[in-house]
């Protein structure tokens, strides 16, 4: 069968240990895989498209001139992670999600790693992330990072490493649900005779975190999703979790501070809020608090907040421990809170702010990635050795125009794997993003989102770059 002639190259696979050497995990797999002819499996990935198309699993692209909702496309041979593998995956994914929710409780208090100079203070306060208004701030139980999606990445070699954090607002974890619920369909033999982790109960355990948060004593506490509204790039996944917990989504024109608690407007009236699982920007969540033009938030809310007469997740605050500068010192962070080693490595990472570390950057750009500290989406980066010189040009001078808000990393040879391309099998660079639950315990859901560049040789994985997805199986 065609995938007989895949060939993993000199990059690391996740399925291959070389050509025509399925990985023992994938045996299986791979195995049912050559037993299809080619019109089988093109039928079979054309119905998971259309299963996904009609499910309504969609992104926006801002400023896309081509209409504003995509499908996400979709490719029918998943990743395999051995039990084993996860189970240290897991391990670290916790290590790092408690080390930073110190950090964050710690800024915003009594700031004891600043006083003690494990980073310095300058880059805490120029991080567009940190946000003075949430200086004392007491968030329920102490967490303030609820829903977490780490994106890690595997060298040449199949070494791990965390790429970045995502505490603000992490999306994508409504396709690895709906990614699931299309392959069941696709090879359901092959669910059938492996063990693989289910990841269904993802949408109780996130309602269970976010009931966790509400006052003592409250019989019925209400929990609501806030969503900046329909044109949000991720506007199907905040409609997809609201109705997958059975509770209200609403825009920030449906909510009210009244009587001294957030309520909202209901054909019977107001009705408090207790909960907000917010899909917002801090920045545009509060009209009164921070950008005064915001018409997405509530006004008030944060004096609400503050109050503790209703809970957000994730606390407002969090976009500190997003920013790619920051992360250059999580090593440091899970040190001074936890007197641990970091278990997940950081990727090698220069800070343009340091003036040694800039010039080594502006000398090798042909060789690094740079990224805007504050950026996601595969948005404001440059990959030096796919760059034109112009671009290159162009990135040097932001760099020395605005140095604090700059990194960069060596290029890693992301893992590959075969990715099915209407007739044939060909080998594609994948990320990885977990998602981790900070409730009364940390959870983290088997597997993840496994991000698929689509285009030959990018190693830009991200959808709004022409990335797809797969589903990700850990099997024991």
């Amino acid at each position: 069968m065609v995938i007989d002639q895949y060939n993993p190259g000199d990059f690391y696979d996740e399925l291959f240990a070389a050509k025509g050497q399925p990985r023992a995990e994938a045996t299986l797999l791979i195995e049912r895989i050559q037993s299809l002819t080619l019109q089988e499996l093109q039928r079979r990935q054309q119905a998971a498209q259309n299963a996904l198309f009609k499910l309504g699993v969609t992104f926006n692209v801002y400023g896309d001139n081509q209409g504003t909702e995509r499908i996400f496309p979709f490719d029918i041979v998943p990743r395999i992670v051995s039990a084993q593998e996860w189970s240290w995956l897991e391990q670290g994914l916790k290590q790092r999600i408690q080390a930073l929710n110190l950090f964050l409780a710690d800024i915003y208090g009594e700031q004891k790693i600043l006083k003690d100079g494990v980073i310095p203070a300058e880059l805490i306060y120029s991080a567009s992330g940190f946000l003075k208004p949430c200086m004392e701030l007491k968030p329920p139980q102490g967490i303030w990072c609820h829903i977490t999606g780490t994106d890690l990445v595997r060298d040449r070699s199949g070494q791990w490493y965390v790429l970045e954090d995502n505490l603000r607002c992490p999306s994508g974890v409504s396709y690895v649900l709906e990614n699931r619920r299309v392959m069941k369909n696709t090879f359901p033999l092959v669910f059938n005779s492996m063990a693989i982790q289910p990841v269904d109960d993802y949408a109780s355990q996130l309602l269970e975190t976010l009931l966790n948060l509400a006052s003592s004593g409250l019989p019925d506490p209400t929990v609501v999703v806030l969503t900046p509204g329909i044109y949000n790039s991720a506007y199907f996944e905040h409609s997809f979790l609201a109705q997958q917990m059975g509770i209200e989504l609403v825009e920030g024109r449906d909510l009210v501070v009244a009587d001294g608690y957030l309520q909202m407007r209901t054909t019977r009236g107001l009705q408090r809020v207790d909960v907000i699982y917010r899909r917002i920007d801090d920045n545009f969540i509060d009209p009164k608090a921070f950008r005064a033009d915001s018409l997405l938030g509530v006004p008030g809310l944060t004096e609400v907040y503050k109050q503790g007469r209703v809970a957000i997740a994730n606390a407002l605050g969090t976009g500190v421990a997003d920013d790619k500068v920051i992360y250059a010192y999580v090593p440091q962070i899970i040190r001074y809170y936890l007197d641990e080693d970091q278990m997940l490595p950081n990727v090698p990472t220069y800070l343009c702010w340091e003036a040694d570390q800039q010039s080594h950057v502006l000398a090798n750009l042909d060789k690094l990635v740079v990224k805007a500290a504050n950026e996601s989406g595969g948005y404001g980066m440059l990959v030096g050795p796919h760059a034109t010189v112009e671009q290159r040009e162009e990135f040097a001078e932001r760099i020395k125009a605005s140095p604090r808000n700059y990194i960069a990393q060596p290029t890693l040879s992301l893992s590959r794997m075969p990715t099915f391309l209407d007739d044939h099998f060909d080998g594609r660079h994948v990320d990885l993003r977990p998602y981790i639950l900070y409730g009364k315990d940390i959870y983290v859901t088997p597997g993840g989102l496994t991000r698929v560049a689509l285009r030959k040789g990018s190693l830009v994985v991200n959808s709004s770059q022409g990335g797809g997805s797969k589903d990700t199986w850990v099997v024991q």
